[in-house]
């Protein structure tokens, strides 16, 4: 009996099997064992026997060398493969389902039937339970890893079965109730049979058909072998045969001597004459009701009353008929059907009033044992009889309440709509009906501690607002759980985080939501909590496609967040380009990004500050974040604009290094890129023309100040005379060639020399036609707007003013550096009234440079210039550097 529910039967002295070809004992050597030493035997480790059948082989086996070294080989192929190799415990497989999610969501993005992406976000789920669950039939990873898989799988199960939930109850909801049969809306007709008047009553109302979607997705999840015990049994039952056997041989009973058992064996015997069975047999009664109450929780009532026949209780199987909805068919036969005369069989129970109030009876009896009362209350509504039970789960309480609500409302509407007189139930029947509010307000008070945390638990919480259609109160609840994670001492973890964006965005998708603003900020601060663990993960696709689902203000913040974490330039790449896929505002996220690292306090690095000519660290990052404005060309004027912020700071740090490496990030062509998108200089905006400007003037600044450090090192490369040798007490030969070669050391020197100063005053010259260039620059001089007709737009969001200051003092610090350089550079090539007619430059009033000078720099250039007019009276000349005349 290969498909047998059954274990094999346990052997006994009382009875042999009914089938057995002889009764006799002559050479039986068979043992009976007590319940608790058979459970012992059968909890036996399989693992534990297949180590000793193998060491007993291997006894019975010769050995030899190769054997050996074959037998180890062996041995070492049972062990993992990475035992050692699995520091993440199996968190790659559950971390998968966030990608293999967003590419669910992302092939769908077109597709109007977002109940098929339900079933795919199920599978993708299911497949890494059976990944797990490999897994840890290998061995993976040891106890520990085993242990912690199979937490996971528990927590993966349960997120299933949510995903079941929803599927079923949003297919009624979006399918069913929105595409009403029209023949169904004036409710069940008068005078129909019991099966047609709840057929049409389930077409008809939703809540019932609700509540049986509810019940049937708690039956299938019902986890049955963690409540069932295996039944014993062999190929022909009978039933209580132990009890039979001691009632024919009461003289020569091995068990139950001394202990009085019934003397019938109709059903009712045990209760009506108040005695026991014998004590095997009420071990099986007790484990045939556990499996048939196990059945009907499980929704398998076919199954259970096989068990029943199977068991040889066939009365059993009788009372679990009792439930039937009657129906006659021979009333709904057509007219050619009568003619044959063919009467169809029945069905259902015709006295199921009767047999419903025997039932009542039965569950509310003490008498019987609970699995009994339990089976009976579920099919009569008595919810103590199931509460007896199904007291220590969220989901068997909730069962038992719906099974006893639907049965409420069924026999409502039959006694309601069928003529025929039907025997009353009592009022503790009728007052037991509830809503699915109180039914919910009572598991969260319950007695039994796990009912009452799991329906406090987020997962609990989510299941009871789908069934119960809140979506408001949904999020409401869900964003405490945010406002709370950052004090809990278990915030929402990122798979949490990702069931409940999924569930707001499908509820999003269908229409669930309100147009509220306060409920549309609340779905959006959940997937925006989404994208924050995405972000932590650092896959730019995801991030961009849930980040293009939010408000613009908010998707720039998130991305440019993401983008502000990338440091290599190949990422930032495909970041931008994910972004671009998915529709986001690069523009915005790029500037956002750029701003906030330019403007963020970077904490001190560890090894102090960087040498003298040297770029931080801090610093490198803020110049390579100007790598993701330079993707657009549409950008080219916030890269500008971005680079002249960063050039103004760094240049009143005296951090010229920066500066440059700032510059060396614009392309080169920016000028002309700006002048093909605007179309000409002319229709240039108000910002870009500054911008273009300060642009140029950094560009004169960097090249005066790198011809005058090239001057400056050719200053100190000035060739150095021969040093003359003392002569010694030499031969007149010797002499001779010491003078020649002296000789030519020193026209060597002259030519060095010569060569020198020709490059020397080569180089004063760009020098001075470089450091003029920053002191005369054009357009009201350097570091100055050029003449527009009014502030760019938005001129308090882009700090103008403020701007404005920052290039004050700039042209305060530098234009004064820049006069004494120049100054130094025509001093040392001897042009002294040209350093005095750099006096007429500044006190010039078309540029006005004397107005960046404090009275301490007006003071040092004065000073400067009066040693170049001491210079020129030495040379016989007036101090301006005119000649002097009689």
């Amino acid at each position: 009996m290969a498909d047998s529910p059954f274990q094999p039967r346990r052997s006994t002295l009382l009875r042999p099997p009914l089938n057995s070809t002889t009764n006799s004992n002559a050479h039986n050597l068979s043992i009976t064992l007590l319940p608790e030493e058979q459970e012992m035997l059968s909890n036996t480790s399989a693992t534990a026997l297949g180590l000793l059948s193998r060491l007993h082989h291997r006894a019975n086996t010769t050995i030899n060398a190769n054997d050996v070294s074959n037998l180890s080989m062996a041995d070492s192929s049972l062990m993992p493969d990475n035992m050692d190799d699995d520091a993440d415990r199996g968190r790659s497989k559950t971390d998968m389902l966030f990608v293999q999610f967003f590419e669910v969501l992302q092939s769908h993005s077109n597709d109007t039937n977002t109940l098929d992406v339900i079933q795919q976000l199920l599978q993708a789920c299911r497949q890494a339970v059976e990944q797990l669950e490999q897994e840890i039939e290998r061995g993976v990873g040891g106890a520990q890893g085993s242990k912690q898989r199979e937490a996971s799988i528990e927590w993966l199960k349960l997120e299933i079965n949510t995903w079941c939930l929803l599927h079923a109850l949003y297919y009624d909801r979006i399918l069913m109730q929105t595409q009403p049969d029209e023949e169904m809306l004036d409710g069940p007709s008068l005078g129909a049979s019991e099966k047609e008047v709840i057929q049409q009553l389930y077409a008809a109302n939703a809540q019932l058909r609700e509540y049986q979607l509810v019940v049937d997705w708690l039956e299938k999840s019902y986890d049955q072998d963690a409540q069932t015990k295996a039944l014993y049994s062999h190929d022909r039952m009978m039933a209580w045969e132990n009890t039979l056997f001691q009632l024919e041989n009461l003289q020569g009973a091995a068990f139950g001597r001394g202990h009085e058992i019934c003397k019938q064996l109709d059903p009712d015997a045990p209760v009506r004459e108040g005695k026991p069975l014998h004590a095997l047999d009420m071990e099986d009664n007790q484990r045939l009701g556990r499996a048939i109450f196990a059945g009907v929780r499980n929704g398998q009532i076919d199954k259970a009353l096989k068990l029943c026949k199977h068991y040889g209780q066939t009365w059993r199987a009788a009372i679990l008929e009792g439930w039937r909805l009657y129906e006659d068919p021979n009333y709904e036969q057509d007219v050619a059907d009568t003619e044959k005369h063919e009467k169809l069989p029945i069905e259902g129970n015709p006295r199921r009033d009767v047999w419903k109030r025997c039932a009542w009876m039965l569950a509310d009896s003490k008498k019987y044992d609970e699995y009994t009362r339990a089976t009976a209350g579920m099919f009569c509504g008595h919810l103590d009889a199931l509460k007896c039970l199904l007291s220590s789960s969220w989901q068997d309480s909730l069962w038992a309440h719906l099974k006893v609500q639907i049965d409420i409302r069924v026999e409502s509407e039959i006694r309601s709509n069928c003529l025929k007189r039907y025997h009353p139930m009592p009022d503790e029947y009728w007052n037991g009906k509830m809503t699915l509010e109180q039914i919910f307000d009572e598991l969260t008070v319950a007695k039994d501690v796990a009912v009452r945390d799991y329906a406090q638990s987020q997962l609990g919480v989510i299941q009871q607002h789908i069934i119960l259609d809140s979506c408001g109160e949904l999020l409401q609840h869900m964003c405490r759980w945010l406002d709370a994670a950052p004090k809990d001492a278990t915030p929402v973890s990122p798979h949490q985080l990702r069931i409940m964006a999924h569930i707001v965005l499908f509820m999003r998708e269908i229409g669930r939501m309100d147009q509220q603003p306060q409920q549309q900020q609340q779905a959006e601060r959940i997937v925006a909590a989404y994208v924050e663990v995405l972000i932590q993960r650092g896959e730019p696709q995801p991030i961009a496609y849930y980040a293009a689902g939010l408000p613009n203000k908010l998707q720039v913040q998130l991305y440019a967040k993401y983008l502000m974490q990338l440091d290599q330039k190949r990422p930032r790449e495909l970041a931008l380009e994910a972004a671009l896929h998915a529709g986001l505002d690069v523009e915005q996220i790029t500037k956002h990004a750029v701003e906030s690292i330019r403007l963020g306090n970077s904490p001190p690095s560890a090894l102090g500050e960087p040498q003298t000519g040297k770029i931080s660290a801090t610093d490198k990052r803020r110049i390579q974040a100007l790598e993701y404005l330079t993707h657009l060309t549409e950008q080219r004027g916030e890269l500008l604009w971005q680079a002249n912020a960063m050039m103004r700071v760094y240049l009143a740090s005296k951090k010229l290094e920066c500066v440059r490496q700032v510059f060396a990030m614009v392309p080169s062509d920016v000028p002309t890129q700006l002048i093909s998108i605007y179309g000409s200089l002319e229709h240039l905006p108000p910002r870009e023309e500054c911008s273009l400007k300060e642009y140029l003037c950094y560009k004169i600044y960097l090249a005066g100040v790198d011809r005058f450090n090239d001057w400056l090192r050719l200053q100190q490369k000035r060739p150095q005379p021969p040093q003359a040798q003392t002569r010694k007490t030499m031969s007149g030969q010797d002499k001779f060639t010491e003078r020649m070669n002296e000789q030519h050391k020193e026209q060597t020197y002259r030519n060095e020399l010569a060569r020198w100063e020709q490059l020397v005053a080569e180089q004063s010259k760009l020098t001075i036609d470089a450091l003029y260039n920053v002191l005369l620059f054009p357009e009201k001089g350097w570091l100055t707007d050029p003449f527009t007709a009014k502030q760019p737009e938005n001129a308090a969001g882009l700090n103008w003013d403020h701007r404005k200051l920052q290039m004050e003092k700039l042209r305060s610090i530098c234009l004064p550096e820049m006069a004494l350089l120049l100054h130094e550079v025509m001093m040392k090539s001897g042009d002294y009234a040209s350093c005095v007619r750099l006096a007429d430059e500044i006190a010039d009033e078309r540029r006005q440079l004397y107005k960046v000078y404090t009275k301490h720099n007006i003071a040092e250039l004065l000073s400067k210039i009066a040693e170049s007019s001491l210079e020129l009276l030495n040379t016989k000349v007036d101090p301006w550097g005119y000649a002097i005349t009689a």
